[in-house]
């Protein structure tokens, strides 16, 4: 960019100016300039183009008055004095970094080729076609420099219009972001071509072709580099917990400018540095909330920023010469319009065979709306001023360029977005496909169902019985039309299959998995880093047609981390240990009895050390000529010297080792460099014997160079150093991987929980179903595999999880009593911050702790709640056991031996469908009887239930890996239910019905609080038994009912449940049909708080009879069983 102003003579706009500093009113202007633009932009919603053609037209308006009235004159003349280079560093950073920063990067990657290809076709031939137009029908004749510039300026296209129309009207944001970054591209290419034209312009003398070319490849990467690393400070800046919304908002700002000032004054490119950082950064880089409010703030400098480009380049346009407008001028502005779109038509159609070979489908509807996509825009006018400051030969009237470059980005920011509309309604682009209109409309069903029930649910509170409900039904009633769509009709007669149908529920499987890896990131569930890659493998498999990415699928997407292992196991190898060779002298030799310890000692080693580092300065100046020929003898004598100190090392370690010397590697290089040394030193002996002999001569030379591997022993001390790096790098992406598949796995449930909104098909749906299912065993096995391997890891993991959970919980507690008034704001504002500064802790927390020992792991039996009393009489009937992979735990249809505590390894668990205790003439008939498989890591217990009912085991446990476990048998166990009796058995069975609610119903139960400790002392949640025609009536208190085991019947409509299931919340009665029924029944928060004020005597007598009942439960159980 030319930094010099636009002209050094003071007659500006038809007058002179020397106004003093004080007697301006610019100010005035730009806020003037504001205030209209958001005046305009509030009035007309619709259309983009009409504001700015009125802020032009008004600009150009005053640049007219200022050639008549001074005081409009002193008013603008601070824009006349404003030279172009200055509006190209206020106005374009933060335009630039806005485009960036809304494409989706991961797209753009799987595309990368087929997007910069396509990009530079259409700029070279744009730049060829509009510099031959503007040469041929310009009336002022001008020069192919000013056509090639003219043609630069026009060639971009604006990364932000182009594809405003499409984000209305339903087009795949796939299309939208290939168009963005071929313009953003453009917009680099544009950038580097002007910045490259003035440095010759300045440094024309120095001009060469190869040293140009290397300074434009280093500016290129260098600029890409600077981008990178500003993206990671930035993302540094938006991730630190500790800073608030405005200091995130500001440092952001600045940071735009400060780096784009920064590459600048290096001679390197802003536009691609500051696209570099806006690439890089995606909502995950920014804490939760955040991303709205900066985005909406760069957004609303990006459009301060429009307005006021326009408005100034309309009053230069004013400030012109009357004289040079003519009907001509309009006639060459239509010339370039249709000359510009028919270079794009011409660019898609060049560009189609590279399209095709991309990962998404290409058609030619698609290649008709992007010929409609050459939008010109506020960049284009930045450029305008650089094909007179360029020039060599000046042009007549520099404003003809700008106006030029004006009307013509007006006219495609006024018919290119309006034709593209049109064409993506007319060619079909935009109409929704028909088994995605299904999923919708099986949406919009789910959520008219949800009201009815909220609606069912809301005329039985007492306070709303004079509500009148009909108004409240037609009001709340949802009428959505789906934009787009087909008719009923048609879609009857469209035969979809189910292929069509589950590719479409695919794509929104991996919408719901996109945004659950999100939500877990946001909710601290899930590193930053881990989420990034998920997502990213989504967005790469998602373009294959019939493709559900698996757990494997991600491990490739990562990379293997074989190449870690492999290089540990070859350093490994070459690690020096001397306790390797443990030798022993033999003899009465007293000299190798008293060299014995010294050889073996640390100091020997050192010292042979410090000796190769000494040799260094030698080696230097043998390497140097000029030092070499003036230090001849010296360095000989040097040799010399060293070449003893080498035989002295060798021959102490010979008669200790004798023939075992050679076992190792290092000994066996140390005297490979000792007979080098030798062989050196006879060289130098026999070229002072022979020295015509230039044979001998050469091979002495040749020797010399040949003592640079007297070095290579020093590398034993950077072994170890290495290992641990390794070691460092093994454990991280153990712990990357752990977290990747663990995020991987809630968002297969989170899909399964979702997936009856997809599709309505019982087809689909269970194809769907086994998929996931699928696919989330094999991320559960996956995780076993990854515990074995970094046991260490996986506690450090768990650990720091467990510990930000708890945080977090108590973040929502503070949250609660602040918004009660109990917690004054600023207090709340301390106390938030130490529990922030808390987290920011957890980034130093260690990678990998110990496991604890084998009697620990009773503290992680949550039904034993971590008291001594308990732990301690299970410890003394607790025993180990070990089991090699394989082997078989237990088998289905035996009897329980007892409960296996895994300490470490992985078990797998084969079994038909669970019953969930329903009698087999109860089931229905639409039960699946595909086998059920699931994996049992660290920290599971295996047959809790099969104890607890003492039946046969319905399931085979088979180890994976080699398993320890502890054991606590059938005869301990019920004597501590006996010792216990009744609290510890009634645990047991919270925690498993606790743990098949959250399993199969975790969606409606995902505003409840249903841990374990919370339950037991609050009461919010509890377990009811019910035998066989034994009846319960549901209280208005109960929130939830639950059927975790057993089968029930409503005793009003006589509807019949099954576990697991929840009961719908108009049942009055329910009376069980199973031997033994188990519900779950969560409380709602008024009757939890009623319960928890009552007095101690209440509770007392409570527990009382809580016990009378078990006891009375049991007695009959036991007959049962009997």
């Amino acid at each position: 960019m030319n930094k010099s102003s636009v002209s050094e003579n003071r007659v500006m706009c038809g007058r002179p100016a020397d106004y003093p500093e004080g007697e301006l009113n610019f100010p005035l202007l730009i806020c003037s300039i504001i205030a209209l633009g958001g005046i305009l932009k509030a009035s007309i919603k619709n259309s983009r183009v009409l504001d700015l053609l009125i802020l032009s037209v008004s600009g150009f308006i005053v640049g007219q008055m200022a050639q008549q009235f001074p005081m409009v004159h002193k008013l603008i003349f601070p824009v006349l004095n404003t030279s172009s280079y200055a509006l190209y560093c206020y106005f374009y950073p933060i335009i630039i970094f806005v485009a960036a920063l809304d494409v989706d990067f991961f797209i753009l990657k799987n595309v990368f080729w087929q997007v910069f290809l396509t990009a530079f076709i259409s700029f070279s031939v744009s730049v060829a076609v509009i510099g031959y137009v503007a040469m041929k029908f310009n009336k002022d004749s001008w020069d192919l420099q000013s056509s090639i510039f003219f043609s630069l300026t026009l060639s971009s296209i604006d990364p932000l219009y182009s594809v405003n129309p499409l984000q209305t009207i339903g087009v795949s944001k796939i299309y939208i972001d290939i168009i963005r970054g071929e313009s953003l591209f453009m917009c680099s290419i544009v950038a580097v071509l002007f910045d490259f034209f003035q440095i010759i312009k300045v440094h024309f003398s120095e001009f060469n072709e190869l040293d140009t070319f290397i300074s434009i490849v280093l500016y290129i990467f260098g600029s890409t580099t600077c981008g990178f690393v500003s993206a990671k400070i930035v993302q540094c800046i938006l991730m630190d917990l500790l800073s608030n919304t405005l200091t995130n908002v500001i440092l952001c700002f600045s940071m735009v400018y400060v780096t784009f000032y920064f590459v600048e004054i290096f001679r390197m490119s802003g536009t691609i540095t500051l696209v570099t950082i806006g690439l890089n950064l995606n909502s995950l880089n920014f804490k939760p909330n955040m991303e709205f409010i900066i985005t909406k703030f760069f957004m609303m400098f990006s459009s301060v920023y429009h307005q006021l480009i326009y408005t100034f380049f309309g009053i230069v346009i004013g400030c012109g010469e009357q004289s040079v407008f003519h009907f001509h001028t309009i006639v060459f502005i239509f010339i370039i319009f249709v000359s510009l779109n028919a270079v794009r038509m011409l660019t898609v159609l060049l560009v189609r065979p590279i399209f095709f070979h991309s990962k998404y489908d290409y058609s030619w509807r698609l290649g008709i709306v992007i010929a409609w996509s050459g939008v010109k825009g506020v960049l284009n006018l930045i450029w305008a001023p650089e094909m007179y400051n360029l020039s060599e030969t000046k042009i007549r009237s520099p404003e003809m360029c700008i106006l030029y470059v004006q009307a013509i980005s007006l006219l495609t920011l006024g018919i290119n977005p309006y034709m593209m509309t049109q064409s993506a309604k007319t060619l079909g682009l935009c109409s929704i496909s028909i088994p995605r209109q299904i999923a919708m409309q099986n949406a919009i069903g789910h959520i008219k169902e949800i009201i009815a029930n909220t609606i069912t649910l809301l005329k039985t509170e007492k306070i709303l019985t004079n509500v009148n409900w009909t108004l409240v039904e037609e009001k709340s009633r949802i009428e959505y039309i789906i934009p787009f769509h087909c008719s009923n009709s048609e879609m009857k007669e469209a035969s979809l299959t189910d292929e069509e149908l589950i590719e479409e529920a695919r794509l929104h499987v991996a919408i719901i998995q996109m945004s659950s890896f999100e939500k877990q990131c946001n909710d601290g569930i899930l590193n930053a880093e881990a989420a990034r890659i998920l997502i990213g493998a989504t967005k790469s498999y998602c373009p294959i047609q019939g493709k559900f990415m698996s757990i494997y699928d991600v491990s490739n997407y990562v990379r293997s981390r074989s190449w870690l292992m492999k290089f540990k196991n070859m350093i490994t190898v070459l690690e020096y240990r001397k306790e390797k060779l443990p030798f022993i002298p033999t003899g009465n030799d007293r000299l190798l009895f008293f060299m014995y310890p010294i050889v073996l000692s640390e100091e020997f080693e050192y010292t042979g050390y410090i000796i190769t580092l000494l040799y260094i300065f030698p080696m230097i100046m043998h390497l140097w000529p000029m030092a070499r020929e003036l230090n001849v003898s010296g360095l000989i004598l040097v040799n010399y010297y060293f070449v003893f100190l080498y035989i002295l090392q060798a021959t102490l370690k010979i008669l200790i080792f004798k023939g075992k010397y050679f076992q190792l590697c290092w000994n066996t290089l140390e005297f490979i460099i000792l007979l080098l040394g030798l062989a050196d030193v006879l060289c130098i002996y026999f070229v002072k014997l022979r020295p015509e002999n230039s044979i001998l001569i050469q091979i002495t030379v040749l020797m010399g160079y040949f003592r640079i591997i007297r070095f290579l022993p020093i590398i034993k001390v950077i072994i170890p150093v290495l290992i641990n790096i390794v070691d460092a790098l093994i454990k991280e992406r153990l712990s990357l991987m752990y977290s990747i598949t663990k995020g991987y796995v809630k968002s297969q449930e989170d899909a399964k929980y979702l997936i009856k909104q997809i599709s309505s098909r019982e087809s689909i749906y269970q194809k769907l179903n086994d998929i996931l299912e699928t696919n989330r065993r094999d991320a559960v096995k996956e995780l076993g595999h990854i515990e074995h391997e970094g046991r260490d890891v996986v506690i450090a993991l768990k650990s720091k999880q467990a510990i930000l959970n708890v945080i977090l919980k108590a973040q929502k507690n503070l949250t609660f009593l602040c918004s009660r008034g109990i917690i004054d704001k600023h207090e709340g504002i301390e106390i938030y911050t130490v529990f922030l500064k808390k987290i920011k802790a957890l980034n130093n927390f260690p990678m990998a702790i110990p496991p604890p020992t084998p009697e620990k792991y009773l503290h992680n039996i949550i039904w034993l709640e971590n008291k001594e009393v308990l732990i301690e009489f299970f410890r003394k009937k607790a025993k180990l056991a070990y089991f090699d992979y394989g082997d078989v735990i237990c088998k289905e249809g035996e009897m329980p031996q007892g409960i296996y505590l895994i300490i470490s390894g992985m078990a797998i668990l084969h079994s038909s469908p669970p019953t969930f205790g329903v009698d087999s003439s109860l089931k229905p008939e639409n039960i699946s009887q595909t086998m059920f498989t699931e994996y049992c890591t660290s920290g599971d217990i295996i047959g809790e239930l099969n104890c607890l009912l003492k039946r046969e085991n319905d399931f085979t446990a088979i180890c994976e890996t080699i398993l320890q476990a502890c054991f606590i048998s059938l005869e301990d166990l019920y004597e501590g239910f006996d010792v216990f009796w009744p609290s510890l058995e009634y645990k047991i069975w919270l925690k498993l019905a606790l743990h098949i609610a959250s399993q199969y119903f975790e969606s409606s139960l995902v505003d409840e609080d249903l841990a374990f400790q919370k339950c037991v002392e609050c009461n919010h949640a509890y377990v009811e038994t019910l035998s066989s025609y034994n009846e319960v009536v549901m209280d208005p208190n109960m929130k939830f009912v639950i059927l975790v085991y057993g089968s029930v019947i409503d005793t009003k409509t006589e509807k019949a449940y099954f576990a697991p299931s929840m009961l719908a919340k108009t049942c009055e009665q329910i009376q069980g049909t199973s031997d033994l029924s188990k519900l779950l029944i969560i409380l709602s928060s008024e009757s939890t708080n009623h319960i928890n004020n009552t007095s101690s005597l209440d509770t007392t007598s409570e527990k009382n009879r809580m016990a009378k009942k078990e006891y009375r439960r049991r007695t009959s159980e036991d007959d049962i069983f009997a």
